[in-house]
């Protein structure tokens, strides 16, 4: 099969024409890298180079270097501007900073939030409450770059790291971070470090050049995924080819709507749990500013599968979805089975009888699979 020929995520980027662009975890880890090399080496690396959990390595100019003596050490600080490609994403044109200093042998590398980074003060968030709103995976990829420095310029690779955003705090007030309990700026956020262009029409239009290019490569099956962790997912449970991969992102309906036309034999849906209950709750569009997870339709949704009404409640209260699915797991209410179930259930409906079988699979943030149907 020729490129042009060629399916799945990468494929449908490509037909969009949007230029990606990197995330404020990569953005951190470019800046922690320079950062913590001149701390060790006097220089600052410009451009700064990394590499990302699929390989890429990009390189980042620095716009902010600052190298000062203290008290307790020299600290080293470096600045990159976050360049968001073709999304209009909200932090785009952000100084994303981070300031590094030594801390005794032993003592790890350590996260603080500064100025523009918000702090985690509700519970359902993969951070603990008081941790710096710096997300799992740009945590571990400032780890694995600050392990690569140590070795390269011989650090012990202890360190705080505090990362910052120029104007974070006033840029948060246009995100959800306050409903979610993350206040005094914005979160760290990528689980691969590239910015994925959205444009509705863009998009949808690569999703069915995705459902035409497997089709006429002779497959019987195709998964709609919500995003990298889920591709993982279906690609470990189905062994199935990047060209059966439909990257959905959002629009559970384009591809729903698609395939009734264009149908294939068998369709997985694999997503987010969160994500994955606007759809058992009737959402097409599953985008944050078009869709919210429904906490009382989850309320209901546990009652059938034997929640009491104290735990329905705290479910209808709660912070986020992966709370209630955790207030769920603890009391052995199958709430990620629900959600699934139900979610294929309004996805047939909007097949209308076409010739396509269906199953759903809802994941956590970790790839774990919490629920099927």
């Amino acid at each position: 099969m020729n490129a042009e020929a060629r399916g799945g995520r990468s494929a449908q980027l490509k037909h969009t024409g949007l230029r990606p662009g990197w995330t404020t975890g990569a953005c951190a880890t470019a800046a922690t890298t320079a950062a913590y090399t001149a701390l060790l080496t006097g220089d600052f690396p410009d451009p700064v180079t990394i590499t990302l959990p699929k390989g890429q390595t990009p390189a980042f100019a620095l716009a902010r270097e600052e190298l000062t003596a203290g008290p307790g050490g020299a600290v080293a600080m470096a600045g990159v501007v976050k360049d968001a490609g073709d999304d209009p994403d909200v932090t785009h044109g952000a100084l994303v900073r981070s300031t590094v200093r030594r801390l005794p042998p032993g003592s790890g590398v350590v996260f603080r939030a500064g100025p523009g980074v918000g702090t985690v003060t509700l519970p359902g968030l993969p951070l603990d409450v008081g941790e710096p709103a710096v997300n799992p995976v740009p945590r571990r990829l400032m780890r694995e770059h600050v392990e690569r420095v140590a070795a390269e310029h011989g650090g012990t690779g202890d360190v705080e790291i505090t990362v910052s955003v120029d104007h974070g705090e006033e840029i948060a007030r246009s995100t959800w971070n306050g409903r979610l309990g993350i206040l005094g700026g914005l979160s760290i956020l990528g689980t691969t470090g590239v910015v994925v262009p959205y444009s509705c029409s863009a998009w949808i239009d690569s999703i069915r050049r995705g459902v035409d290019v497997a089709r006429a490569a002779g497959l019987t099956h195709v998964a709609g995924c919500t995003g990298s962790t889920s591709e993982k997912t279906v690609v470990s449970e189905y062994g199935l080819p990047d060209i059966a991969l439909l990257d959905m992102g959002d629009f559970a309906g384009a591809v729903l709507k698609y395939v009734r036309r264009h149908p294939v034999a068998r369709l997985t849906i694999c997503g987010g749990f969160a994500k994955l209950s606007k759809l058992a709750a009737g959402h097409l569009d599953l985008h944050s500013a078009r869709s919210q997870v429904d906490k009382p339709f989850l309320a209901d949704l546990a009652r059938t599968g034997g929640a009491n009404e104290e735990l329905a409640s705290r479910i209808a209260t709660a912070n986020t979805g992966l709370e209630a699915l955790r207030l769920c797991e603890a009391a052995n209410v199958p709430l990620g089975d629900l959600v699934a179930a139900r979610a294929r259930d309004e996805a047939l409906s909007v097949l209308r009888g076409a010739p396509v079988a269906v199953d759903v699979i809802c994941v956590d943030r970790a790839g774990a699979v919490v629920g099927r149907g």
